[in-house]
């Protein structure tokens, strides 16, 4: 089963990644960070899921999920590539006009332009139907004026536009559904603001204030009225990567403990001989695999055109992901001891392993879905 094992195609991709991330440094600034960003892109990686037609590799999210995985088990790991190519590229991909593709897709896939994602909000969280950015139509000229804010929404500095979730009234019912909008970067009364975090990230993370922001009629991306479906053709593969994300972080982790446990000797034993030691990086090695079988298994959903198997797959490899990343990390930091927190060994992922737990989606909603959705049990809220 392609799920199960690896075809020829897929190894010899994962080669050629992992040797391409092992030529880059792992401690990376902005500049380290684009160039490796357009070094990728030009070898085909960056955009290597969308169309041929404008300039992509043709291939899906199950490629473009193993590229990432393997920059990020090199130490190099792309957070971008879970908001440019994977939800923006996809969204226009599947639903944007013929305008919008010609557009946008070839400059995302080589690189030389990016997209952010905005989707939460201070007050709505992970409940998306609580969204309050509005989008209304200007009845004079048919523009889009967009009122709301936006938090947490990542590398918007270096973005040329950003993937707005929005919501618009809908006339027969009144009721608002969620739309999505490109903003460039520049549009009037688009503000951005730097959340200062205690995460040691390159991409920085924003706080959006879209303050009556006119926006052309073609700035809708799709279909008024299959918004939400637009949106969870972007989400799935945002769970996918960040599946993706996890595993590779946890995977690099686990290489720095391995190397630490066969060379640090004490009492005339290197420390991996010891069961208290080996075990439990052996356990952190099995739970990788496990959440990389479940990653493949919603990519390939996915790219089947799957929607609905890929939406619960998805899920459960972001949390098995998640969790797999933080027990790895901490298991060798543990190893480690206090080498573990120092920069020399370049375990600094602490903080960076609890992303994949709780972004985009908790841990405890995963579990809520699964439960209602998966499980048939009723709902708590």
């Amino acid at each position: 089963m392609t799920t199960l094992i690896e075809s020829e195609e897929h190894k010899s991709l994962r080669e050629a990644v992992a040797a391409f991330a092992k030529t880059h440094p792992h401690t990376l600034n902005a500049e380290d960070n684009k160039r490796l960003w357009q070094e990728a892109a030009k070898l085909g990686y960056i955009g290597v899921n969308l169309p041929e037609a404008y300039g992509g590799g043709g291939a899906g999210i199950t490629e473009l999920a193993l590229v990432l995985e393997e920059l990020g088990a090199a130490g190099n790991p792309l957070l971008m590539m879970i908001v440019s190519p994977a939800i923006c590229g996809t969204v226009i991909a599947r639903f944007g006009t013929e305008e919008q593709k010609r557009d946008w897709l070839p400059s995302l896939a080589d690189g030389t332009r990016l997209m952010a994602f905005g989707i939460t909000e201070p007050d709505a969280g992970s409940n998306s139907h609580r969204i309050t950015t509005t989008a209304r139509r200007d009845a004079a000229t048919g523009d889009w004026i967009l009122t709301g804010r936006k938090v947490f929404v990542s590398g918007v500095d270096i973005a040329d536009a950003t993937l707005i979730v929005g919501r618009t009234e809908d006339a027969r019912t009144g009721k608002l559904k969620p739309c999505l909008f490109i903003v460039p970067r520049d549009a009037p009364g688009f503000e951005r603001r730097p959340i200062d975090m205690e995460l040691n990230a390159v991409e920085r993370q924003f706080e959006l204030t879209l303050d009556d922001v006119r926006l052309p009629a073609d700035a809708l991306v799709g279909d008024e009225d299959a918004g939400l479906l637009q949106l969870f053709a972007g989400l799935n593969p945002e769970r996918v990567m960040t599946a993706a994300f996890g595993i590779g972080m946890g995977r690099y982790a686990l290489s720095r403990a391995l190397d630490y446990a066969r060379e640090r000797t004490v009492w005339k034993t290197p420390i991996g001989a010891h069961q208290a030691i080996a075990h439990p990086l052996a356990q952190a090695h099995i739970e990788l695999e496990l959440a990389r079988l479940m990653m493949q298994k919603a990519a390939h959903l996915y790219d089947a055109g799957d929607d609905i198997g890929a939406g619960e797959a998805a899920n459960m490899a972001k949390y098995a992901a998640g969790e797999a990343c933080v027990k790895a990390v901490d298991q060798a930091v543990h190893t480690l001891g206090g080498n573990g927190l120092t920069r020399e060994y370049g375990l600094g992922l602490v903080t960076a392993s609890r992303v994949a737990r709780i972004a985009p989606v908790s841990r405890e909603m995963i579990l809520n879905y699964v439960s209602h959705q998966t499980l048939g049990l009723p709902k708590s809220y």
